[in-house]
């Protein structure tokens, strides 16, 4: 079954690894087979990767669309994870969670719980 994407105006996305903008007007895509893609709203820059938690997001972000550094990008995971559970074990469970998730090649769902370990980073952030 296909996969059915409707890109607004102007929007980015990624897929396999090919940085795609729609044109002027709304479009629709059907994605047929399997493929590593990214909208424009779950894409972190690299500039905007300035704090531990968003560090690691953009990290599996490069495990889940650039597989030729794969080796490398997972380096850097496991050393970001390590630090943030060092300066908040309070992480520990969604950082387990989301490392059988990287284990499993399944970088997309890591992303997903990602998200949440970076809303977790802002409130502790806010609360400080």
């Amino acid at each position: 079954m296909a996969l059915k994407i409707t890109l607004k105006p102007k929007e980015r996305m990624i897929i396999g690894g090919a940085v795609v903008t729609n044109g002027d007007s709304k479009c629709e895509l059907l994605i047929e087979n399997k493929v590593t893609l990214l909208r424009e709203k779950d894409i972190l820059s690299e500039e905007e990767a300035n704090s531990p938690c968003r560090r690691i997001y953009f990290t599996i972000q490069l495990m889940y669309i650039d597989h030729d550094n794969l080796a490398a990008h997972h380096q850097m995971y496991w050393q970001l994870v390590r630090d943030v559970i060092k300066a908040a074990p309070s992480t520990t469970g969604l950082i387990d969670a989301m490392n059988e998730h990287i284990v499993g090649n399944r970088y997309y769902q890591a992303l997903k719980l990602a998200e949440k370990l970076m809303e977790f980073e802002q409130e502790v952030i806010r609360s400080v």
